[in-house]
Order: C-alpha cells, then sequence, then structure tokens
C-alpha cells in the first residue's frame, strides 16, 4: 500500500536520522545538556539555531502573545529542532521545552549553513524538514503575531500582507466574534478600524507601522553591520534574490535590503506560468520564497523591512568603498552595490486615490486581498500581464470582475495564454477604450462607489468597493540621486551608454555600482530577465573585484 500524502509530508517534516547521520553532524555542533523543564528556545526570541536530540525529549509548543498554547510535535532522539527561521538565526516561532533530561547537539546558523553545503544529501533532507515545518506553522494559523481588530479595516490588512508577504505566521481574532478580543481592544481606547499587534513576548502594539512590528517580532535587527561588505543588494525583488544567491553561493558576503519583503512585484503575482521549468505554473510567492530560503543557506544576510535611503560615492576615489544609507541611520559598507530596488506602482490618475489606497484601492491581489472581495463585483484597472493574473485569480472570488483597458484590447500587453484563458472566464468583463474617473467613498467606510467612462458606452456609475490597479510602474531610483546616472523616468543607466565610458553590460556610471531589473534602463521586465540579469551581474562583481585586488580570480573557477 501507497503512504497517504498527509503521512509522507509528517514523515518529510520531522525525519529520524541514523546513527552515522548524527556522526556526520557531530563536527558541527555542540553537545550542550538540559534539565526536565528547561526551555532551549523561546518564542519571539532569537533562536541559538537547531538542536539534534540525542537523549530525552524535546516538546515544541506554539503560544502567542495573548497565552494561547498548543503542542506542535513532540523531537525524540534522533530528531532535530527548528525551522527555516533557523537559517539566519532569526526569532523562534515556538517554544522548546525540555520533557526530560535532555542531551543534545546545538548547531548554530553559521555552522547550519556550513553543515548544509558540506553534507549535501543530507543537506537537502534538513532544508526540506525546515521549509515544511514552516509552512505547518503558517497553516495553523495559531503562532506567532496576532491582529485584534475588524478583518475589514484597512490598518489590518496593510499588516495581514506585510505578515503573509514575509511568511511570517500570523492570525486575526475578529472583535465583532470574539469577546476576550473585543474587550482588548476596547480597553486599548482605539477607534473602531484600529488594529492590535501582539507580538510573541506580550508586547502590545497600537497601528504600528510595518517596520516598527518587524523590530517586535525579531524579524529585522538592530545590529551595526559596519563591516565591509563584498556587496550590497538593494531590492529582494527576483533581480536582487538571484544576485544574493550566486554572490553567496560564490564566496563572496553579501547583503540585502528591501523596503517591504522579498519577491518584489513577482511576489504579489498569483500565478506565474511562462517562467522557464514550471509548465503547471508557480505563485510568485512559491517561487520568490525558495530564492529567499537558498540565499540564506548559502549566507547571505537580509535586512527587511528596511528602506535604502541613499547612496554615498564620496568616498571610492580615496577608500574603494561605497556607503548605502539606511532610513533607520545605520550605513552599510561595500566594495560593490546592486541597485535592484525595482519600480513601484503608478497611481491613476483620479481624485482622492490616496485616500482610499488601503481602503479599496489595491496594487497588489493576493488571497488575502481576494477573501475580502468574496462574491462582490470588483474592477480592475490594466491591461498587462499582472493584470491578466490578477483578473484570472479574483475572477474565482469575486461575483463579476470589471476589467478597465484604456487601448483598444489586451493584445499589445499581454501574453497570449492568458489572453485566452480570460476570455474563456465568464465572469470578466472587458472594457476597451476606458477610464476610471471617480471614486467615491468616506473615511469611515472606505471606497463605496466608482465611476469610469468608456469611449463608445459614456459614464457609468456601480456600488464597488474594491478597485485592483495595475497600470504599470515607476522605477524606485531616488536614493540615487546625485550619485548615478538615470534617464529621464529614473532608469538607471548601465553599460557604455551610462557616460560614454566603456563599461560591463551592467555597470552604471559608478565603478562598483550594478545595475538588475525593473530599475535598469532596457530591461525586458520580466521574472526570468531579472533572474539572469543577477546572475550575469554576479560575474562582473568578480571581474570588478579582480582588477582592484591583483591576485584575485577574475571568476570563482579561475
Amino acid at each position: 500500500m501507497s503512504t497517504p500524502p498527509e503521512e509522507s509530508r509528517r514523515h518529510q517534516a520531522f525525519p529520524t536520522l541514523t546513527a552515522a547521520e548524527i556522526g556526520r553532524i557531530q563536527r558541527f555542533g555542540l553537545p550542550m545538556g538540559f534539565r526536565q523543564g528547561d526551555r532551549l528556545y523561546v518564542a519571539g526570541e532569537a533562536s541559538p539555531g537547531m538542536f539534534v536530540v540525542l537523549k530525552g525529549s524535546v516538546a515544541a509548543v506554539q503560544r502567542d502573545g495573548v497565552g494561547v498554547h498548543g503542542a506542535v510535535t513532540s523531537h525524540r532522539p534522533g530528531q532535530f529542532t527548528g525551522e527555516v527561521g533557523q537559517l539566519s538565526g532569526g526569532p523562534a516561532l515556538v517554544d522548546g521545552i525540555a520533557e526530560e533530561d535532555v542531551e543534545a547537539l546545538l548547531v548554530p546558523p553559521e555552522q547550519l549553513r556550513a553543515l548544509l553545503i558540506a553534507e549535501a544529501d543530507l543537506g537537502e533532507r534538513i532544508v526540506r524538514a525546515l521549509i515544511l515545518r514552516r509552512v505547518e506553522l503558517l497553516q495553523r494559523g495559531a503562532s506567532g503575531v496576532v491582529l485584534i481588530g475588524n478583518p475589514r479595516a484597512p490598518s489590518l490588512l496593510r499588516l495581514a500582507s506585510f505578515l503573509d508577504r514575509n511568511g511570517f505566521p500570523n492570525h486575526v481574532l475578529d472583535v465583532g466574534r470574539d469577546r476576550n478580543a473585543a474587550e482588548l481592544h476596547l480597553q486599548s481606547g482605539g477607534a473602531p478600524d484600529d488594529v492590535l499587534a501582539v507580538c510573541a513576548d506580550g508586547s502590545v502594539l497600537r497601528n504600528p507601522s510595518e517596520a516598527e512590528l518587524a523590530r517586535c517580532i525579531g524579524m529585522v535587527d538592530a545590529a551595526p553591520h559596519d563591516e565591509l561588505f563584498d556587496v550590497v543588494i538593494v531590492g529582494a525583488g527576483p533581480g536582487g534574490l538571484a544576485t544574493a544567491v550566486y554572490a553567496a553561493s560564490e564566496g563572496l558576503k553579501v547583503i540585502v535590503v528591501d523596503a517591504r519583503a522579498f519577491g518584489g512585484q513577482a511576489g504579489a503575482s498569483a500565478r506565474i506560468e511562462n517562467y522557464l521549468g514550471f509548465p503547471t505554473g508557480i505563485s510568485g510567492q512559491a517561487l520568490t520564497a525558495r530564492a529567499y530560503i537558498q540565499a540564506q543557506k548559502f549566507g547571505a544576510q537580509f535586512l527587511i523591512p528596511v528602506q535604502a535611503e541613499a547612496l554615498d560615492c564620496s568616498e571610492q576615489a580615496a577608500t574603494g568603498e561605497l556607503r548605502v544609507k539606511l532610513a533607520d541611520g545605520r550605513r552599510l559598507r561595500a566594495r560593490t552595490v546592486v541597485v535592484a530596488s525595482g519600480a513601484r506602482y503608478k497611481r491613476p490618475n483620479v481624485e482622492r486615490v490616496a485616500e482610499f489606497e488601503g481602503r479599496g484601492i489595491w496594487y497588489w491581489a493576493s488571497p488575502l486581498e481576494a477573501q475580502t472581495c468574496a462574491g462582490a463585483e470588483i474592477a480592475l484597472v490594466g491591461g498587462g500581464n499582472s493584470a491578466g493574473q490578477a483578473a484570472v485569480m479574483l475572477s474565482a472570488h469575486a461575483s463579476r470582475v470589471h476589467m478597465l483597458v484604456r487601448g483598444p484590447g489586451l493584445a499589445a500587453s499581454m501574453s497570449r495564454y492568458l489572453i485566452d484563458r480570460i476570455n474563456a472566464i465568464p465572469n470578466i468583463e472587458l472594457l476597451p477604450h476606458t477610464e476610471l474617473t471617480e471614486l467615491q467613498g468616506d473615511p469611515l467606510q472606505g471606497l463605496t462607489g466608482v465611476r469610469w467612462r468608456q469611449r463608445d458606452a459614456g459614464e457609468r456609475d456601480l456600488p464597488l468597493r474594491s478597485v485592483f490597479v495595475f497600470i504599470g510602474a515607476e522605477p524606485a531610483t531616488e536614493w540615487l540621486r546625485g550619485c548615478v546616472d538615470v534617464d529621464a523616468l529614473g532608469f538607471v543607466k548601465t553599460g557604455n551608454a551610462a557616460d560614454g565610458t566603456a563599461r560591463a553590460p551592467l555597470e552604471a556610471s559608478v565603478p562598483g555600482v550594478f545595475a538588475v531589473g525593473d530599475a535598469r534602463c532596457g530591461s525586458v521586465k520580466r521574472v526570468g530577465g531579472a533572474i539572469g540579469e543577477g546572475a550575469a551581474a554576479v560575474a562582473m562583481i568578480h571581474q570588478y573585484l579582480a582588477l582592484r585586488e591583483p591576485g584575485r580570480p577574475a571568476s570563482p573557477v579561475a
């Protein structure tokens, strides 16, 4: 008889190592002992690493900031603790409690990464298990951050989306359904649409920014990071992630900065079907999450969410260093910098857009937003691939999707397979030669209606509460101002066109600064293109460093 899928998945998530496999791990670990009742790690605090249990047992217990507990599993001799956050020394998501006297091997994050590379077959089993455990915690929805409020409130949706995009467990307590949550919300003295975020240590934040919440849950550290990096990458979209994977795997010291989440715009894509090697398609988050974990496996560091504020080129001539100034005051020193900051969504040219952002106007379409418009009519503005992918996904939830396109149709900007799929979905209404002209609503209710104008049919009003906007993006390169040459639209000039001087094809006007993906002038604006540029940039970085450091090979295999 074949093993049921759920049993096979459980076995992969919690494997038992053989004595020989434990012997291979020993050189990477530190022997430690614990008494019954001791905590090996604590939810919300930085994890010391992965423990391999040699004797006794360790209970993994999920615990959130409002006191909810629940057993996840019990690690027996030959099993190991942790989930994928242990690759980077991130915060523990559960408590680890010795159920009896325990002897174990502690494998700290740096040694864990060394183990995964040195013992490839064993490392594959360990990484798979760590990933599956994070997936299980996400699916349980009963650990991590607790968000308390109205599930439709813009502030709550914003934080839930931020946590989901970063693969961080969270769950919502609806004040309209949970009496205890309502009492806590009332005691906070907040407005009806305020959101309380409760961290694992019990700290309560009211309407926090994403950066404030990230600090509370240990997602981003406060370390100065004043060491000299070989590569500082700004942006964790496909181009930035590809650069990080190839650079870190080839021995370069890498740190990646992103203002919101790994994945960039691609990470918000419901399904990518034309990426090489995935004939059935893959969600943008699944694809970029794999790259994010892969980069950490090779030792790349991440600061998310942290905003890059400026690039300082003033010391390069004297010291050979570039410096990236962060919004939190830190400065990262770098031999090279890769601009992978991508582009931000364009706003439609309609009054009151800013007023309704997060309150009915959305620039991405994840399952979270799809749930909020279940059974309702919605409008979607745009005619590119991102708009098409969103329309297909949303059509499975909304009663009708009104797709507003300024041009005569979709052929000029959308892949044929998506056009055919949209034409085959009965509840998607394509409206060519149509523009959004008015947004209706108020501060309390948010968006309540829209008006659009179609060339041949005139104006139309509809009581819609959700409008999804996919009308392109503008390069997020203002942090380069005064240092790197950009074109009239803000895209980074690269190659010989940068300033007339001979440069590598992806090198900007400043030596040692490279640009990949959507932020680069002339890029193809495709996930595959950005990934290819990220890989190519690493080869150019090696060549650049070799010219400035005699004796250094121009490539890792030279």
